[in-house]
């Protein structure tokens, strides 16, 4: 791994990072400070930088798509959306302040009409960015934090969100009600691929989904950054399609059966019976909490995980390897790639380029930018 190129603006701990689509090299950072750092990395210095904190905490953001020059960023409670078009003045468009906690992560659908929130409290707001208003609160999901949330690219009217109650919980927000609750915490803890990290719970740091044209390449799955340091990659579509057998089969009026998830396959340590493969530290994944991933952009769009985590480690995953049909693989041929930071990973992203294609976050104020080969 060649030294990392240094992106300095913030003066304080680094909390998220996203890359541009439609500007190739063009990267926003966030921190504790309250800016925003924007940096082209095809120039040796930054582009510019917003106070959009006020000195507070910025947790997360996203682009709105198709239109880059809009960017929604949360800051405690609010979520705040501004045009950005390098031209002209940076411009405040709007400020949503439906959350009654505070925000962890924000994320739009693709078609640029919703827009998700989820917050300590454990609920999610729906936002209609298109008419300016609340939609649906998603509540009655977690018990406990919510951390991620991220809309289903081939389910329009779906959004899947991960808490600190070890929940991977889809929903159907249009109704407002969960479609399927995985439940991480349910693992057997015998199970051999998770030794070494049964004392941590399996809380859902983070998690992402593909985009719509990765998926139709592969499966539709959504990966789970878990805090006893399991990567899990979830094959969605497998998983509902055996709660409607199971429904179908056996119909039991006013029943809730509780989901499975993992280990019972002859190989509890990569996949289980729904197709669903889990990265943990016998297959070389991290030996402490995984805090952020993301589906690659660079070379062959989405085939690769890189995750990051508390172990100050990096993670590349060729987890496609697990879902091509008639292709064998071992545990070991999962892990393509990994190297050691100096601090915990804190949020981490890609660009669609050759070079400097990995940009990560740390708990310092200086962003790094890697190549992954």
């Amino acid at each position: 791994m060649e030294e990392a190129r240094k992106l300095k603006g913030h003066k304080a701990s680094t909390t998220c990072c996203i890359a541009s689509h439609s500007r190739r090299g063009v990267i926003a950072t966030s921190s504790e400070d309250g800016c925003v750092c924007w940096f082209d990395l095809r120039c040796k210095d930054g582009i510019f930088t917003m106070d959009v904190g006020n000195g507070n905490p910025i947790s997360s953001m996203c682009f709105k798509p198709g239109n880059e020059d809009v960017v929604y960023v949360s800051v405690g409670t609010e979520v705040k959306c501004f045009d950005v078009n390098m031209v002209t003045a940076l411009k405040l468009l709007h400020n949503y302040n439906y959350n009654k906690d505070e925000i962890n992560q924000i994320a739009c659908n693709s078609k640029s009409s919703f827009l998700a929130a989820a917050d300590d409290s454990g609920d999610v707001k729906i936002i209609d960015i298109r008419q300016n208003r609340m939609y649906k609160t998603l509540r009655d999901g977690h018990t406990s934090i919510c951390s991620s949330a991220q809309f289903i690219p081939w389910r329009p009217w779906e959004v899947i969100t991960g808490g600190l109650d070890s929940k991977l919980v889809l929903w159907d927000f249009s109704k407002g009600r969960p479609q399927k609750i995985w439940d991480f915490g349910t693992l057997d803890k015998g199970n051999k691929g998770n030794m070494g990290q049964c004392l941590n719970p399996a809380f859902v740091h983070a998690l992402d989904v593909p985009e719509a044209d990765v998926v139709d390449k592969f499966v539709k799955i959504c990966a789970v950054a878990r805090g006893d340091g399991v990567v899990s990659v979830i094959n969605v579509e497998s998983e509902l399609n055996a709660v409607k057998s199971k429904s179908s089969a056996k119909p039991k009026k006013g029943s809730k059966s509780a989901p499975k998830v993992g280990g019972s396959s002859a190989d509890p340590e990569i996949g289980n019976q729904n197709g669903d493969l889990h990265l943990d530290h016998s297959l070389g994944g991290h030996t402490a909490a995984v805090s952020c991933l993301t589906f690659s952009t660079f070379g062959d769009k989405g085939k690769f995980i890189v995750s990051g985590g508390n172990d100050k480690q990096v993670k590349v995953w060729d987890w496609s390897k697990f879902f091509i049909a008639g292709e064998t693989s071992t545990g070991s041929d999962f892990l393509r790639s990994s190297f050691s930071l100096s601090r915990k990973v804190n949020w981490l992203c890609t660009t669609p380029t050759d070079s400097e294609n990995l940009v990560v976050c740390d708990t310092s104020k200086v962003v790094k930018v890697y190549t992954i080969r």
